[in-house]
């Protein structure tokens, strides 16, 4: 839980490095929690409840994506690509799940080694 409380903490950092866990924990917290609200927004009538999260969580969806592009050495301009139909989606989709670099890189310093005696 604290993968997604993270991210929502910062709610619209677009600087930096995320790892794989991160951005995937995240999503997976998202896709989760927007379809238990689907259901309860159908349940009571309301259809709007799924849309109104989306909103409220999209600055903190696009920044762990950039930061997790900035992970494997790309610039975060990368995340437009996903407009591209179903090509865009596949490139996007390989880059996430892409082993960030090893070294620091200049979006920063390697975040697996952050918590890591020096």
């Amino acid at each position: 839980m604290h993968w997604y409380v993270d991210v929502l903490k910062k709610y619209a950092v677009f600087d930096g490095r995320a790892r794989r866990t991160e951005y995937w924990m995240f999503t997976l917290f998202n896709v989760v929690i927007s379809i238990v609200l689907l259901l309860i927004g159908r349940a009571i009538d309301f259809t709007l409840l799924q849309s109104i999260y989306a909103l409220a969580v999209l600055l903190p969806s696009l920044g762990v994506a950039v930061r997790r592009l900035h992970d494997t050495g790309r610039t975060g301009w990368w995340v437009l690509i996903g407009f591209v139909p179903l090509l865009g989606a596949i490139v996007l989709l390989v880059f996430f799940c892409t082993e960030g670099q090893p070294a620091d890189n200049e979006y920063g310093a390697n975040p697996k080694l952050a918590g890591a005696p020096a």
